[in-house]
């Protein structure tokens, strides 16, 4: 059973390059979601739902339960999908993507939810004042907020005023689902993240079932700042739950 990674906003599979140098298991993926690196299918119109259901095509696909991994974005969607679709996930691990109707969206997320603001924003975004913003916001070393930045394309964009717009209340929407999550659940969570605070770390955690939260000491970006440490997350959680 292949263990899943996927990203979140706005990254690629790239950002767990670092975790996987550290793995020891040969059966890692990490997938590009539609319109972050990879192409969207014809009428895919980026909405959460819609991220939702391609990822529970996908692990369909697969064919038998997997290890399913998320960070950000990464964390609400695959959560999503251990709820809906229990019997796709043998673990679930994940982190810093708060599903909490008492979550207030960051100052980011509030700009691209607007059409007007989110629009602007988009069509002036460069390179390398996003990388500089990046790394001093959230200290993200510079050479890979300067690599995140330059993926940052138009669908890229396109896809994430589409997504954050259809998640206005995602809070109050996906909480009470998670109490559906059945696999063996490990939050990991940068504590010093300005965007998604650690409370809603612990109360993410208090909603699933037997799920421990480890506080990172890091920004939002556990898998850029600390990728050894999460390496060891996950691996010390597959290893308890290897008989599941």
């Amino acid at each position: 059973m292949p263990a899943i990674l996927i990203h979140g906003v706005p990254d690629t599979h790239h950002v767990w390059d670092g975790v996987r140098r550290h793995l020891t298991r040969s059966d890692v993926e990490t997938w590009d979601l539609p319109g972050f690196g990879a192409e969207r299918p014809a009428g895919f119109g980026s909405t959460k739902e819609e991220y939702v259901d391609w990822l529970v095509r996908r692990l369909e696909r697969v064919g038998e339960p997997v290890d399913l991994v998320g960070h950000d974005w990464g964390c609400i969607l695959t959560l999503r999908v251990a709820s809906l679709r229990p019997d796709l996930v043998r673990t679930w691990a994940g982190g810093n993507g708060p599903i909490n109707a008492g979550y207030v969206w960051h100052p980011l997320a509030k700009i691209w939810q607007d059409r007007v603001q989110g629009d602007r924003y988009m069509a002036e975004l460069r390179a390398e004042p996003f990388a500089e913003e990046v790394a001093s916001g959230f200290d993200v070393p510079l050479h890979l907020a300067r690599a995140m930045a330059t993926r940052v394309d138009e669908p890229m964009k396109d896809a994430v005023l589409r997504l954050y717009r259809s998640a206005l209340t995602m809070g109050a929407e996906w909480e009470p689902g998670l109490s559906a999550v059945s696999a063996p659940c490990v939050v990991f969570w940068g504590a010093q993240d300005p965007a998604c605070q650690i409370e809603f770390g612990h109360r993410l955690g208090d909603s699933l079932h037997s799920s421990e939260v480890i506080e990172m000491d890091c920004n939002h970006w556990t898998v850029l700042q600390r990728p050894a440490e999460v390496a060891e997350i996950l691996e010390k959680h597959w290893s308890a739950h290897a008989a599941a």
